[in-house]
């Protein structure tokens, strides 16, 4: 179950990014796509964050 979560989070970093895609096609106010890409990022940054291993006592 180690890596379930940085999977998640990755696949909802993918998700984001396509409904980021999405809203920018659809001529979406800008504050929505923007809003929509930093979740993305953020979603992103902490499945990476979490792939790393910690250093153990």
């Amino acid at each position: 179950m180690g890596a379930a979560l940085p999977t998640l989070l990755l696949i909802l970093a993918g998700v984001l990014v396509g409904g980021a895609w999405s809203l920018h096609r659809q001529g979406a106010p800008r504050g929505a796509v923007l809003i929509t890409a930093l979740l993305a990022l953020l979603a992103t940054a902490a499945g990476v964050l979490r792939l790393i291993p910690e250093s153990g006592s």
